[in-house]
Order: structure tokens, then C-alpha cells, then sequence
């Protein structure tokens, strides 16, 4: 399950001035490992000054397009969007896990469907990939986007929009939205409540959605999804991925003074070992040298994904996993106390 595998990058894009486009080189012989569905991310690994550090970035090409590109938006003081964006070169190799992720999008080649999605900043990433996907290989699906940003030059992937407006007139109709510039053509400020309604209510009011993508920040998706609900969508047809997370934990109502007996399984292998409650399980297995899957650690990537075959964990913090999910016992590792005295985490049955 966890494999990194050196990848060139072959190609590095300027998207805008703060944020770049990688393509990798992918070897005829890592092909089949390295297929992916519209919407899912990469993990890179790297070390920088002796600590190894992971990082999640979606995929902004589509399948039918056989190569391999990822965005990456420079973070102030991000350690590696710092790296990607300034240092980077082509050439250069990267560790790289083949691709993950749930929010995902299948086309269907027989359907004739209308797909909406709200994006906001480098939430474009996975909706980028998604819209191309369906624009090729659905024909007679439509596709409509929201996307904020401050102002166009802040605008990732403006260019190859631009041009798949002009490629599928009749069957893609974006809304760019600007918070820090009034622009022609384009509704002024953040993606909220009323934009959310502008578009149901007036601009697509004759247009019934069979799913709707959001990705952006939490308080962005949070907003769209509840004016969704409100407007009577069914929760099974909004799919949402986070870029940004509050840092905001719950205050667990069990006592995690005591101690679990944990197994964990992962790769076919087992490990045992005890813990304390008040630590959280991805931590504990990282301190046991244990080689668990992880990237963002923050409950936003779903990397750390795994389920719990015996005994009960709590989580702090879930913004990804609905009910039914957890109900099947599926968790977040990286978010898990341990609340009963023996544990189970099986990374390999998700």
C-alpha cells in the first residue's frame, strides 16, 4: 500500500504568480500503478534539513489526457509550496505515492447529465480535472462552474478555462467570481449564500444538477453545501473536498487518561504495541516506526484512512467521512483516540 516511487518532473508551467503546474515523467512500467480517476490527488514525499515531510496535491489533468500534472499554490512559509514554486526545477526527482482519494468522478459515456461545481483558489485542482473529464467523455452532459478567486491574475488554470469555453459553448458555462476586483463579465466577491442562489435560482433555474463538486475552503464548502441543502439538493449528490481546514478540535467527552493494547495492520503486516488514550493513533504508529499512510495530518486529505475491526476510537475533527462511513467503521487516523482497552486499526481493508 505504501510505495513511493521516483518520478522526473519533466515539465514545470507558471500558472499565475504564486502558483506553478508539474508534470512527472511517468515510466511505461509504473503506467498501470499510476492510472487514476478525475478528482484524486498524489502524495510527494521529501526531506528537507533531515525531516521528511508529505504533502497532498490533486491532480488537475484529466485521464484521457495520459500525462500526469499536478498544481501547487505557494503557501506563505510552506515548506515545500515554497520549494515547488521557487527552487524546483525540471529534471529534478520527486517521491511520489500513486494516486488516492475518494472525491472522484467516473464518466459515462451513455449519460446525458449536468454537473455543477464550486471552487475556490487552488480548489480548482480536482474540479479542473473532473470538467475535462466529462467534457470529453461525455458528450451529451453538460458541465456548470463557480469559481472565486481575489482577481484574474490570481486565477489558476485561467488560460486552459478560457479555452474550453471557447472549445464547448454550448456545454460549459463558468461564473468567475472576484472578492478583490470588478471585472467585465464576472460577479464581484466571495462565493457565498446569494451566489450560490444567484445561479439556482436565476442563471440555471431551469437546470436540474445530478451532482454537484465543491472544493475550496472549509467555510466555502460549509456555505455551498448548506444553501444546496436548503434549496432542497439531496446530501447523496454534493461531494465536497477541503483545501483548508479549521484548526478547531472537539472536546472529546471520554476520559482518555488510560492505556489501549493496539494492533495495527498494514501491508499484510501486524504490530502490537500499547498506547496511551490521549494520543492519537497515526502518531503512535509514527513513533513506533510503523510505515502508515499519511499526508496532510490535519483530517482534510484522507490519506490516513483505515478501519477499525475491534474496539472504539473517537475522532476530534470530520469533515470527509459521512455517517454511513463511519458506521462501516472506516476513520481517520490522524484524528483517532483510543477509547476502549484493545484497538484494531486495519489500514489495508479500505
Amino acid at each position: 500500500m505504501l510505495h513511493f516511487h521516483p518520478l522526473r518532473v519533466s515539465e514545470i508551467e507558471r500558472n499565475t504568480p504564486s502558483s506553478v503546474t508539474i508534470t512527472f515523467d511517468v515510466p511505461e512500467t509504473l503506467r498501470e500503478a499510476f492510472s487514476y480517476k478525475a478528482g484524486q490527488h498524489i502524495t510527494i514525499r521529501k526531506e528537507f534539513d533531515g525531516k521528511e515531510i508529505r504533502r497532498s496535491y490533486s491532480i488537475c489533468t484529466s485521464p484521457g489526457e495520459e500525462k500526469l500534472s499536478v498544481g501547487v499554490k505557494e503557501i506563505p512559509g510552506g515548506t515545500f509550496s515554497g520549494y515547488a514554486n521557487n527552487v524546483l526545477k525540471e529534471g529534478d526527482i520527486l517521491e511520489v505515492h500513486p494516486p488516492e482519494g475518494h472525491f472522484a468522478f467516473t464518466p459515462d459515456h451513455s449519460k446525458a447529465r449536468a454537473i455543477a461545481a464550486f471552487a475556490a483558489g487552488s480548489g480548482i485542482t480536482p474540479i479542473i480535472s473532473i470538467l475535462k473529464t466529462l467534457l470529453e467523455e461525455e458528450p451529451e452532459s453538460r458541465f456548470v462552474l463557480v469559481y472565486g478567486n481575489r482577481n484574474t491574475g490570481e486565477t489558476m488554470f485561467l488560460k486552459d478555462i478560457t479555452t474550453l469555453i471557447a472549445g464547448y459553448p454550448e456545454r460549459l458555462t463558468v461564473y468567475f467570481t472576484y472578492s478583490r476586483a470588478e471585472e467585465d463579465n464576472a460577479l464581484f466577491g466571495r462565493i457565498e449564500h446569494a451566489t450560490v442562489n444567484y445561479v439556482l435560482k436565476n442563471k440555471q433555474k431551469n437546470t436540474v444538477f445530478d451532482a454537484f463538486y465543491l472544493c475550496g475552503p472549509e467555510e466555502m464548502v460549509q456555505t455551498v453545501s448548506e444553501t444546496l441543502k436548503e434549496n432542497t439538493i439531496a446530501e447523496e449528490k454534493i461531494h465536497f473536498e477541503l483545501f483548508t481546514s479549521s484548526s478547531e478540535e472537539k472536546e472529546l467527552d471520554e476520559n482518555l487518561d488510560g492505556q489501549t493494547r493496539i494492533k495495527i495492520i498494514v501491508d499484510d503486516e501486524e504490530f502490537e504495541f500499547t498506547m496511551p488514550q490521549s494520543e492519537k493513533v497515526l502518531d503512535a504508529a509514527l513513533k513506533h516506526d510503523i510505515d502508515a499512510p499519511y499526508s496532510c495530518q490535519g483530517g482534510v486529505c484522507s490519506s490516513c484512512l483505515a478501519r477499525v475491526t475491534e474496539g472504539e476510537v473517537k475522532m476530534v475533527k470530520n469533515q470527509i467521512l459521512t455517517d454511513g462511513e463511519i458506521a462501516e467503521g472506516l476513520v481517520l487516523t490522524c484524528q483517532s483516540h483510543p477509547v476502549t482497552p484493545t484497538l484494531t486499526i486495519d489500514y489495508d481493508d479500505v
